[in-house]
């Protein structure tokens, strides 16, 4: 355990803490590490609060804004909660052109949830792809690992009460 205070997050339990201060451990005073932190312990947590990388920042011994930069800009990382399951559309030409866009909004009226968010009770995580590399397919859908082909905007929620 580190030595020193660990803020309070109603997202993060005692043994993910637990879990953070054993990856934090393991790679003190090793140059470079933060991405490996950070990967770790969002793969804990599920995501990077602002609470969790500055504990991350005080047990590397790094500045806040270092773990923020970082965070911030790979995508890897989010800082926002995720679903239990992520909702992956893709918007690439063939799939626009076959009608993704009502798919799209059918989803986000029904869970109150736009592109790039998670529905409140975070069962789902919509975001929309350039390409799913299945254009033959279009429009697509991924759920998970679940691929879904020949998406239309009046099946769609039967696709996804599954997952409920």
């Amino acid at each position: 355990m580190l030595d020193f205070e660990r803020p309070h997050h109603p997202d993060i339990k005692e043994e993910m803490w637990n879990e953070v201060d054993k990856i934090i451990i393991e790679h003190q005073g090793q140059p470079g590490s933060i991405i490996a932190v950070l990967r770790k312990s969002q793969n804990v947590v599920g995501y990077l609060p602002v609470p969790l990388m500055d504990y991350i920042s005080l047990g590397l011994n790094l500045p806040s804004s270092s773990v923020y930069g970082v965070a911030s800009f790979y995508s890897l990382f989010s800082m926002e909660p995720k679903g239990k399951h992520t909702i992956k559309v893709c918007t690439g030409t063939a799939c626009y052109v076959k009608g993704i866009k009502e798919v799209i909004n059918r989803i986000s009226n029904k869970y109150n949830m736009p592109e790039g968010c998670t529905s409140a009770d975070r069962c789902f995580s919509l975001e929309s792809v350039r390409c799913l590399g299945a254009c033959g397919l279009a429009p697509v859908m991924v759920i998970g690992e679940d691929v879904y082909g020949a998406v239309k905007s009046d099946t769609v929620l039967d696709i996804i009460e599954k997952y409920e």
